[in-house]
């Protein structure tokens, strides 16, 4: 189902198939994420990563995503978002079935967002019947109609280059990705600690796009250009039981230096700080836990909840400390699982523009 409201015999299949996929972690939403994993295959350190086949399906691991977004402008300098991403998640652990008794089940999120505007879309479909998945080589994503896939002379170390595209009702993207760097390995080589308790993910991204393309809201096209990010992950456990959800930055710095950023929170009001500072040559090195700091300075109230949609960033090490706001405060993605996810800018020691997702609120 999508956010215009039409229902298919696909989508309500699809929806059902969540809430019986999901259960409890369904009505507790991304804190879900923290419950057991028995079965599963387990994160540990020192994968080595093998593309590309790594850009491809793990259903040994319960879940994993597929993950773009998109600072964007038009000719004369508005800002713009665009979101587009493929989730996968195993109903139980096990060797795959065939057809509609296939276990895996497969969400797709997109959004475009201007500073008055928010659109976005939700669809599922099941594995084993050709209705989504992922495939390397060559590369494919898909759901439905949406695609991401790879064009001629695609690189694998560079998952580059790239063609996207989602529509819905009210809206639709179709960009072009291009990089000239090869992806990064986040966290410790790929081995992305969540908590202290053994909670991880195998975890990259592809930092450097250069986008190009056109978007529509409401029937009214923009050609657009702007850089993007695409973050690859899977886990069977990515939170800890008491986790409730995170706040996620992706920062493109001046020089072309970028920075990942997330604190986990705890139900107790504890956090966790983690992420990677990416020099321009692709470097990626940890950032310490200690001495850093995400804080929030602003709040809006949105589908009747109260979110912190500005903040103030700070890594005395680096030298980095930033106020971050939306370029659209309603950001909100009203799907199954709610979140918020947006286009913000910052200023202060570094000037430039990012995203932010919030869960769990």
């Amino acid at each position: 189902m999508s956010a215009s409201g039409t229902i298919t015999r696909r989508a309500f299949a699809g929806g059902a198939l969540a809430l019986a996929l999901t259960g409890k972690t369904f009505a507790q939403g991304f804190a879900g994420l923290g419950e057991h994993a028995e079965g599963f295959a387990a994160v540990t350190p020192g994968k080595p990563f093998i593309f590309p086949v790594d850009h491809g399906p793990h259903p040994e691991f319960r879940i994993e995503w597929w993950y773009v977004t998109a600072n964007l402008s038009d000719a004369g300098g508005a800002a713009y978002g665009a979101q587009w991403t493929l989730f996968r998640q195993a109903m139980k652990p096990g060797g795959p079935s065939e057809g509609w008794a296939n276990q895996q089940v497969w969400m797709g999120h997109a959004a475009v967002t201007s500073a008055t505007t928010h659109r976005f879309s939700e669809t599922f479909a099941r594995g084993g019947v050709g209705q989504a998945g992922v495939e390397a080589p060559p590369f494919r994503a898909w759901i439905d109609a949406w695609e991401m896939q790879g064009l001629n002379d695609f690189d694998a170390q560079r998952v580059a280059p790239l063609e996207l595209k989602a529509s819905a009702a009210d809206f639709s993207t179709a960009l072009r990705l291009d990089a000239d760097r090869a992806l990064v390995l986040q966290g410790d080589h790929g081995y992305s600690r969540k908590s202290d308790r053994g909670q991880a993910s195998y975890y990259y991204s592809q930092p450097f796009y250069k986008a190009s393309g056109r978007i529509v809201i409401d029937d009214r096209p923009v050609d657009v250009t702007g850089v993007a990010w695409m973050d690859r992950e899977w886990s069977s456990q990515p939170l800890a039981a008491d986790q409730t959800g995170w706040d996620w930055f992706s920062l493109h710095l001046p020089g072309d230096e970028k920075l990942m950023l997330y604190r986990l929170r705890q139900k107790d009001g504890r956090e966790n700080l983690f992420g990677n500072w990416i020099t321009p040559d692709g470097r990626s090195a940890e950032i310490a836990a200690s001495g850093n700091s995400i804080t929030p300075t602003a709040t809006a109230e949105i589908d009747g909840r109260k979110l912190p949609t500005s903040w103030r960033v700070a890594l005395p090490a680096r030298g980095l400390a930033i106020e971050t706001t939306p370029v659209n405060p309603k950001a909100w993605m009203g799907t199954s699982f709610p979140y918020w996810e947006g286009p913000i800018r910052f200023t202060g020691s570094h000037a430039g523009i990012g995203y932010l997702e919030m869960t769990g609120y």
